[in-house]
């Protein structure tokens, strides 16, 4: 009987602690080395993490960066050097439920870009536009106004491949279950693993710029900091509220006059071309467009950081 018994134990441990997952991830001398250039401020009660560079001189130019789900600020590091020696101030910031910063059950990331807007005396517009842009992948390039503290002043606006339209956007089978589902959300939270989590990001890159094992783990180990992958179910829904809020937010892009663009990776199976991109430039006429080589996809930043650069830095050049 107590070899039986011992012989569930040796089963059972290593069981719950790979749905508890212990241990967790340890962070790679780069990721390490990101976390340690960063800081923290504190939003209702919460910790935000958020990195910022001071550049070149002679500038006022301030750009801020917002990465998008399910990863962090790190997703600007193939672009951060080349940003920093060409604007003022470069500032980046990990949402509530993402990366470094804290992990609550209810995201408030809708608000945070005003917040770190605020704390750095940057000078705004509305806060409609704050809240649409909160769920993209964007390059803000702002002037500081210290006669304005705490509001934000925008003179233009570069974005990505982020889901601006719900009737175009295409969310992975994970995805769609977790932000609908209160029951399973919980099991498969815990139950989705390295394996798991490498093939489903995977997909979103094209198949000639996947990231290497490395960034998987480095992906990965930003999601799990903290327990990050234990409040995704609460995360996602932004894109129950994308649906819900979609004229008030893309109404804000199509009724801006600052100068506009996109930077879009076609291969993107989230955003999917044509018809992400002939939706944009119907719904957002203002806006000039750099579509980037056919193998590009969802994360355009990391897969082709020199024609992103070359595609943002013609773009501002250019008014």
């Amino acid at each position: 009987m107590r070899e039986w018994w011992l012989h569930v134990g040796l089963i059972c441990v290593p069981l719950v602690a790979v749905y508890l997952h212990i241990p967790p991830p340890q962070l790679s001398p780069a990721l390490q080395k990101w976390h340690n250039a960063g800081q923290v401020f504190h939003f209702r009660g919460s910790r935000i993490f958020y990195r910022e560079s001071y550049g070149a001189l002679g500038s006022s130019d301030v750009v801020i960066l917002l990465h998008g789900f399910p990863t962090s600020s790190y997703d600007w590091n193939k672009i951060w050097d080349p940003l920093a020696q060409r604007f003022h101030r470069v500032i980046a910031l990990d949402f509530l439920g993402f990366g470094f910063s804290d992990k609550p059950v209810s995201s408030l990331s809708a608000s945070l870009v005003g917040v770190t807007v605020s704390l750095h005396q940057i000078s705004t517009s509305s806060s409609s536009k704050r809240q649409s842009l909160s769920w993209c992948l964007c390059v803000g390039l702002c002037r500081s106004d210290h006669n304005r503290t705490g509001h934000l002043t925008l003179n233009s606006l570069c974005l990505s491949n982020g889901g601006l339209f719900p009737e175009t956007h295409h969310p992975r089978l994970l995805q769609r279950i977790l932000k609908d589902s209160s029951f399973l959300a919980p099991v498969l939270m815990r139950l989705t693993n390295f394996m798991i989590f490498q093939r489903g990001i995977g997909e979103v890159f094209g198949p000639y710029t996947q990231p290497t094992d490395a960034e998987f783990w480095d992906m990965w180990t930003g999601l799990r900091y903290n327990d990050g992958n234990l409040v995704l179910d609460s995360i996602l829904q932004y894109i129950n509220q994308r649906l819900k809020h979609r004229d008030r937010w893309v109404g804000a892009l199509t009724s801006t006059f600052i100068p506009l663009h996109m930077i879009y990776g076609p291969l993107d199976p989230v955003n999917p071309h044509p018809q992400f991109i002939r939706l944009y430039q119907r719904q957002v006429q203002r806006s000039t467009v750099t579509v980037l080589d056919e193998h590009i996809s969802h994360y355009p930043q990391l897969e082709d950081p020199t024609g992103f650069l070359n595609a943002y830095f013609n773009f501002i050049h250019s008014f």
